[in-house]
């Protein structure tokens, strides 16, 4: 009796080209004109960010973006730090930075 038959056996092998040298396959290019920030200033952005999560003053913060959380504590007069909005715009499309996180 000849061997038990595979699904990968219906299909033809197909060869990836490989990327451009220097690319591993997880990686992403840096975009262009984009600084590449030291681990040490990301981790206290982060920091501060977290602490503006802890402050309560501010009102809650589920359900809503870091940046909506300001603004709607800004409106409401309660003078969110203005350093917690510079971060948040430097990275407008990092999901770390804009939205709560539960580490």
């Amino acid at each position: 009796m000849g061997r038990k038959r595979l699904i990968t056996d219906s299909y033809p092998v197909v060869k990836r080209k490989e990327g451009p040298a220097g690319h591993s396959k997880g990686e992403l290019a840096p975009e262009l004109g984009e600084e590449s920030q030291s681990p040490c200033e990301e981790a206290a952005e982060l920091e501060l960010l977290r602490q503006f999560d802890l402050a309560w003053q501010y009102g809650p913060c589920t359900g809503i973006t870091r940046l909506q959380r300001w603004l709607r504590a800004e409106q409401m007069g309660l003078e969110p730090p203005p350093a917690v909005r510079e971060v948040l715009k430097t990275h407008p499309g990092d999901p770390r930075f804009q939205c709560r996180g539960y580490q």
